[in-house]
């Protein structure tokens, strides 16, 4: 069995919603799902860790296969959009959750 590694991306309002659909996609599609951090409490990050982030997740999508973007609505945000970008500059396959109109 060949395993696809996603890593999921989307606005953190959707945060609950992603962790829904992470587990999804590894239960229902068989993908090995990397995900983004929350923030439990709601704290805000820093610029330093804000660089940090960024570096890790250019680095998510460097060992994936493919991002899943979770655009709920249609809505996509500055930060995805460019992790979107860096997927696409590195010949990485998007998978959008809704069709992008």
């Amino acid at each position: 069995m060949d395993i696809k590694v996603v890593t999921i991306y989307g606005s953190m309002r959707y945060e609950k919603e992603m962790m829904k659909i992470a587990e999804e996609l590894e239960l229902k599609k068989g993908y090995a799902v990397i995900q983004c951090i929350y923030s439990i409490d709601g704290t805000k990050y820093d610029d330093a860790d804000a660089i940090i982030l960024d570096k890790m997740h250019k680095k998510k999508i460097d060992i994936s296969d493919a991002i899943y973007v979770v655009n709920i609505d249609g809505y996509i945000g500055n930060a995805t959009k460019n992790e979107i970008e860096y997927a696409k500059s590195h010949n990485k396959e998007i998978i959008y959750h809704e069709q992008v109109k």
